[in-house]
């Protein structure tokens, strides 16, 4: 594994990074707080193939690599961390595309997903069954052979609302793993139905609502793969995810570390700059390594998802669990670092605490990174 950044990378990195601070840095702060959803910035970051980061060239993507991915998210994140998580799960449904669609479903759908005409959520949690997914409960029922009648509902999902496709898993077979299956249901298909927008601590800029499926019509001609492969989908995704969202969080933690870095300098107290003060400055060092350490692992969990790893899912979830604690830790830290003006939103570092919260519970939450770990480590012995 290379350390240095190649050219083109560097180069990507730079492009999101001039991206972030024209269309997303200024506009931040608004979207949060009037809940706002950014259509035309996330047109925009499509225009630069930030739709498709890892869809192949030949389906009319950027075909980067995850660890190309994770470099972008964590300078999109630096920005706006709710809009790039966004964006993270928009990749992540348009990749499903790419690996499963038919090449029918591919000319269909794929043009207006990496181009964001269309915005996509991904509807696997549901109101009973959240880190359990294959426990659900939503059922297709074939309605002769051209459509299935879809009944239940989806809970969490980003999205829910604005977006024009739901890639949804549903059970139409028997209880178990085997039988879920993943369809496609576009907005404005008879039955669909939202609820209201949840009101959330953080990722304001993107609604959260629950979908429900009421003798929901979708054509058979909607469903990627063969009946009985969606569990195989979802958790397929999960581990690119789970890199995708910890550099989320390398991206929200680093903003915060350069503002409080930024701070002890300008802030003085007893006649001196808190930079000067020992205590702040160990402080400080902590966060720089932490975060470094976090960023590693990611790049080593993402290079290991890219050459197909055997402990790809191992890395991955490690990778997960470790930024996503750390990074949350660190905004914490530069938050008290400004001491009360870190609870004021004029500062901003109070947006990025409450972003970073919910990516310890996104992708499975931490605990079940642990469980995942632990059961690697021991099918290893």
């Amino acid at each position: 594994m290379e350390f240095d950044l190649t050219e083109d990378q560097r180069a990507f990195q730079d492009t999101a990074r001039a991206f972030a601070a024209e269309h997303l840095a200024p506009h931040a702060a608004r979207w949060d707080a009037g809940r706002i959803f950014p259509a035309e910035a996330l047109r925009a970051a499509a225009a630069l193939g930030f739709a498709g980061i890892y869809v192949p060239e030949a389906l009319g993507g950027s075909g980067l690599t995850r660890l190309d991915a994770a470099l972008i998210f964590e300078e999109l994140a630096a920005a706006d961390p709710s809009t790039a998580g966004f964006l993270t799960i928009h990749n992540m449904v348009a990749g499903m595309f790419a690996r499963y669609a038919s090449a029918e479903q591919q000319r269909r759908f794929l043009p207006k997903i990496l181009t964001a005409e269309h915005f996509v959520s991904y509807c696997l949690t549901e109101p009973g069954s959240g880190s359990d997914a294959a426990a659900l409960r939503t059922r297709a029922v074939a309605s002769g052979n051209a459509d299935y009648i879809v009944n239940g509902s989806k809970a969490f999902i980003s999205g829910g609302g604005v977006a024009d496709l739901y890639v949804t898993m549903l059970r139409t077979g028997d209880d178990t793993a085997r039988g879920i299956s993943c369809v496609v249901v576009e907005k404005g298909a008879e039955g669909l139905s939202f609820g209201q927008p949840e009101n959330k601590l953080g990722w304001n800029s993107q609604p959260t609502a629950l979908v429900n499926f009421e003798n929901c019509r979708v054509p058979v001609a909607n469903r990627l793969g063969a009946e009985g492969e969606g569990f195989r989908f979802a958790m397929a995704g999960l581990d690119g995810g789970r890199i995708n969202i910890a550099a989320c969080s390398l991206g929200g933690a680093r903003a915060c570390l350069e503002a409080a870095l930024a701070y002890v300098k300008e802030r003085r107290a007893f006649g001196r700059p808190l930079a000067d003060f020992q205590a702040l400055q160990f402080k400080l060092a902590d966060m720089a390594t932490e975060l470094e350490a976090a960023r590693l692992m990611v790049h080593r969990a993402a290079w290991a998802l890219d050459g197909g790893a055997a402990d790809a899912t191992l890395r991955c979830a490690m990778a997960k669990r470790f930024a996503t604690d750390l990074c949350f830790r660190i905004c914490d830290e530069a938050l008290q670092l400004h001491g009360g003006y870190g609870y004021i939103k004029d500062y901003q570092i109070e947006r990025y605490l409450r972003d970073l919260r919910v990516h310890r519970i996104l992708e499975g939450t931490n605990e079940i990174m642990r469980v995942i770990i632990a059961r690697k480590l021991l099918e290893a012995v």
